[in-house]
């Protein structure tokens, strides 16, 4: 008898302590933010535990219910959600799938575990359901960050690089042509400077938004890179699709302003560059690097044009980087040299004083002409450092001969557009004057018409500063630009050189020599002086004498020198006195 209590004790044991265990799992998934079915095979039982009516409106009793599950998932999913539920058919242990149900907004994650016997006869099995939508949301943005661009809703740089690599390797193996198209929108920055970037945004988003409405096909694919620079492919360009076609529908398109959401109405113009595959480069990057080469190529010659890759245009662009590395190294390891030119009274043949001028010799001792390098200068911004190092160099150097001489002189100094716009211009110039103990009388700043072009309000009110300090302002290149004439009543200029292009045929053709007394008669009755640029030859000299120019600077009497050489001139110009 003790031993049947014994046996009854024990049995109540442990079905309490099952019933303590089923207590807990039960908490444990009704604490879980997933559904479970389990099912066993061998009882034909089946139950339903943790939040499985969040998730659906139904009771599953059997494995006859699971059709409702079946049905609540849209079609295109329903055969991988039975490939789950019934693994053990095809002899899996577990599985999983993701299916959106049939409101097209939730998505739910299925996975099944199943137990076999040794006999690989299945015992039981567990099928985890578990809401996905967020994590599915949060991918989906990952992946349209990864691939879009946000302001256009066009692809990123990353997935036109990607769709390219693909378009290329299919072109190859069907010996068919890819061109791609670097389009960049004109005078952006200025848009950007002059309404903002908030209207600048809007306008690149506007430009994005027509370009995917208007050239939407399999063949072509458009992204939006940076700032407003975009890129277009096109597999095959014929007919419509060819490039020529493309541009010429951006044009029209372009006729018309587009009207941001301020009501402001904003015309704009585009260059492209065009590169096509296999004729420009085989390389995904190397392709779209020359049609950005040939793109700024085609902004150089002029806005509102397309330019096509040719050799030659990849070659002058590998010339002009290399050129500027060597002009970063020459400006750090002091490799320029400034060359003086004098300028001589027409009359009386007195040294009236030097310009000077740049000079750079390559590291293979090679001299490298201004008119090479620069242009490059002032396309990289190194023209700033480089004409900072010009006005030290030549206001020092000037010092010395004033101090060594005593001799009554004008140092000429060309200023670069750039470098004039700079705000602090006007405070380095006059700090490096005090630091010399030059007087600012004895200085004279060459600019050209370039300088006046942009903003000629914010120039003047600089050059009356500069006239203020007693620096002296000589307009150079006189008569090679468009409106030279319409500056002359407004600058507070002191000396006008004449080009050297007048100058060359001023003996031989009568329409330069009444152009040029014009000039030399029209500067006197302004009070300011003349020098002639170039003159070579003693009849040239003889004739602007004549005409009462006031100066000459040129090879006949002196040519840019060193400035051990330009010393020897001013040394000896003290005994002609």
């Amino acid at each position: 008898m003790s031993e049947l209590h014994y046996e009854l004790d024990l049995l109540t044991a442990m079905n309490q302590k099952l019933a303590g265990n089923e207590r807990m799992y039960r908490m444990i998934c009704g604490m879980s933010s997933s559904a479970f079915i389990y099912y066993n095979f061998n009882e034909n039982r089946i139950e339903v535990l943790g939040c499985f009516q969040k998730f659906f409106h139904f009771q599953i009793r059997s494995l006859m219910d699971l059709s409702h599950i079946f049905a609540s998932v849209m079609d295109e999913f329903e055969n991988n959600l039975r490939g789950v539920f019934f693994g053990e058919e095809k002899g899996l242990e577990n599985a999983s799938c993701e299916c959106c149900l049939q409101d097209g907004k939730t998505w739910m994650q299925f996975e099944v575990n199943i137990t076999y016997d040794e006999n690989k006869k299945p015992i039981e099995k567990v099928i985890r359901i578990k809401d996905i939508t967020k994590r599915r949301k949060q991918n989906e943005e990952l992946k349209y960050m990864a691939y879009y661009d946000t302001l256009t809703g066009l692809y990123n740089r990353n997935y036109f690089v990607r769709v390219l690599s693909e378009w290329l390797r299919r072109a190859e193996a069907e010996h068919a042509v890819v061109a791609v198209m670097c389009i960049d929108i004109d005078d952006f920055k200025k848009i950007n400077d002059g309404l903002g970037m908030i209207a600048g945004d809007e306008m690149i988003q506007s430009f994005g938004l027509f370009l995917k409405a208007e050239f939407k096909n399999e063949n072509t694919i458009i992204a939006h890179v940076n700032n407003d620079l975009f890129y277009m492919a096109i597999y095959e360009p014929v007919g419509h699709r060819s490039v020529d076609s493309i541009y010429n529908t951006i044009r029209e398109k372009l006729k018309e302003p587009f009207v941001l959401s301020s009501s402001l109405s904003l015309k704009i113009t585009v260059c492209v560059g065009v590169a096509e595959y296999p004729e420009a480069s085989k390389n995904i990057l190397e392709l779209m690097n020359c049609a950005e080469i040939v793109m700024f190529k085609a902004k150089a010659s002029g806005k509102d044009s397309i330019q096509y890759f040719e050799t030659p245009i990849l070659e002058d662009f590998r010339e002009n980087v290399q050129l500027e590395n060597k002009l970063k190294d020459a400006l750090s390891e002091n490799r320029f040299e400034l060359y003086y030119q004098p300028q001589f009274d027409s009359k009386t043949k007195h040294l009236r004083g030097v310009e000077a001028l740049l000079r750079w010799k390559d590291d293979s001792g090679k001299m490298i002409s201004p008119g090479v390098f620069i242009p490059i200068a002032e396309q990289s911004g190194m023209i700033v450092p480089i004409g900072t190092w010009v006005l030290e160099e030549g206001i020092s150097r000037f010092s010395k001969w004033k101090e060594k001489y005593n001799k009554d002189l004008v140092i000429s100094l060309n200023i670069s557009a750039i470098q004039y716009k700079r705000p602090e211009f006007v405070y380095n110039l006059l700090n490096i004057l005090k630091k010399y103990n030059v007087n600012p009388c004895e200085v004279e700043l060459e600019i050209t018409e370039s300088v006046l072009i942009e903003d000629f309000e914010s120039v003047l009110e600089k050059l009356h500063v500069l006239k203020e300090y007693g620096i002296k302002i000589s307009l150079d290149d006189f008569g090679t630009g468009f409106s030279s004439l319409s500056y002359l009543k407004g600058l507070p200029i002191d000396t006008l050189k004449i080009d050297k292009s007048f100058i060359d045929t001023v003996i031989s053709d009568d329409s330069t020599r009444v152009i040029t007394e014009s000039i030399v008669s029209m500067v006197k009755k302004l009070g300011c002086e003349t020098v002639a640029e170039g003159v070579e030859t003693e009849e040239q000299y003889e004739y602007l004498k004549e005409i009462d120019c006031d100066n000459i600077q040129g090879f006949l009497l002196g040519r840019p020198m060193p400035a051990n050489e330009i010393e020897k001139i001013i040394a000896n110009s003290l005994s002609l006195l």
